[in-house]
């Protein structure tokens, strides 16, 4: 089994990491920034404030603020084009994992020819990326130490998947100052997310010792401070935490690769244009219920991370409370089931089907200690779809 770690080279955290950003651009030999990031961030000054500490190192900025949730092949070529335009050559991406994910697709397509289609996969990437600066702004997805991005081709509802070092960022800034404006439900929603990288990167079929330790302080520091975030977002402490856990599980996941959860989250975010974070939070629960008798030993491992008193009961009951933690998680934030984020109904039922296929078609579910078929996935859709039964 192939053990290999990659995590970009630098990696600064703490309050006020971001402050950092103009000297490690001078370190790349930048001279030209193009700043990618959302119409959300560059609304609350976030943009504005980094490009001041880029232009107050001596580097100038161009701001392409225009990246969509779950970020589509236009918006990397937007990117692209200003980059060109403005003579850049370095970029730094801020925000969450979309505005993340396409300054890797920006890197990425500076130095290697050809379609996105061409290297989703595994290590189908022939060069590094241009110089990339990633700056996360929530406590979620893990996108600024990961060697994985997303690309959304809109034209055939395809969520694609790219895995390689030559995604890493060059440096990554995690600052929990810029978490403080994010809202209770995409705390929640981001949150569980990180917890989600976390747990698939511990019962990954391709965990690794050193993901697996990674893994398992994720789960401890998010299950310890989501609450806390949640209900008070300028807790520092709690965000601090779970800007940190977030990290540490975009390293586990990144290297151990996700399952199930993921598998089935992407089509719904490819047919629905649900946010990927929420997609996979509201799978969660119902798929470790699917997977625990695949690992019990790993879940009762996930268990001890969260705190759960599983000394002196079977291996089962141990592995349980992993799940009933994780459902009083989920309900203490208030997190919304599949059928409440908005879908409708019937098209959620006529693209089932497909949903399915894409899932398996993905690859992750293949990393998943329970394997799932077609009908059983089907199967969870609805369930995830329908009313918890407590």
């Amino acid at each position: 089994m192939d053990n290999s770690f990659s995590i970009p080279s630098t990696i600064i955290t703490g309050v006020g990491a971001s402050k950092q950003v103009g000297e490690q651009a001078k370190r790349l030999g930048g001279t030209n920034a193009l700043l990618v990031t959302d119409p959300g961030i560059a609304k609350i000054g976030y943009a504005e404030q980094i490009a001041q500490h880029l232009n107050n190192a001596g580097i100038a900025t161009s701001i392409f603020s225009n990246v969509t949730p779950d970020p589509t092949l236009q918006n990397v070529t937007d990117g692209l084009n200003l980059y060109h335009a403005d003579n850049c050559n370095v970029i730094v991406s801020l925000g969450g994992g979309s505005a993340i994910d396409c300054g890797k697709g920006i890197a990425v397509k500076l130095t290697n020819v050809g379609e996105f289609a061409d290297y989703m996969g595994v290590d189908k990437i022939p060069n590094p990326g241009a110089p990339l600066i990633a700056i996360p702004t929530t406590g979620g997805t893990g996108s600024e130490v990961s060697k994985v991005t997303v690309i959304t081709d809109t034209d055939h509802n395809v969520k694609m998947m790219l895995s390689s070092p030559c995604l890493l960022a060059s440096v990554a800034l995690v600052d929990p100052l810029l978490s403080l404006t994010t809202p209770p439900h995409l705390t929640a929603a981001v949150g569980v997310d990180a917890l989600t990288h976390a747990i698939e990167a511990y019962i990954s079929k391709r965990a690794q010792p050193i993901t697996d330790a990674l893994a398992l302080k994720a789960i401890h520091l998010i299950s310890g401070s989501l609450r806390q975030a949640w209900a008070d977002g300028e807790n520092i402490s709690a965000r601090t935490d779970m800007m940190i856990g977030a990290s540490i599980a975009g390293m586990a996941f990144s290297n151990s690769s996700v399952a199930l959860v993921h598998g089935m989250s992407r089509p719904i975010g490819a047919h629905f244009h649900i946010h990927h974070g929420l997609s996979n939070s509201v799978l969660l629960l119902d798929v470790m219920e699917f997977s625990v008798v695949g690992t019990p030993q790993r879940f009762a491992d996930i268990a001890r991370a969260m705190g759960e008193p599983i000394d002196g009961l079977s291996p089962m009951k141990q592995a349980d409370l992993a799940i009933s933690a994780v459902d009083r998680l989920v309900t203490d934030i208030q997190m919304p089931r599949l059928g409440e984020i908005g879908i409708d109904k019937e098209k959620f039922e006529q693209v089932i089907e497909q949903m399915a296929a894409d899932a398996i078609a993905s690859g992750s579910p293949a990393n998943n200690p329970r394997q799932a078929t077609q009908e059983e996935i089907v199967s969870l859709y609805r369930k995830c779809f329908s009313p918890r039964i407590t």
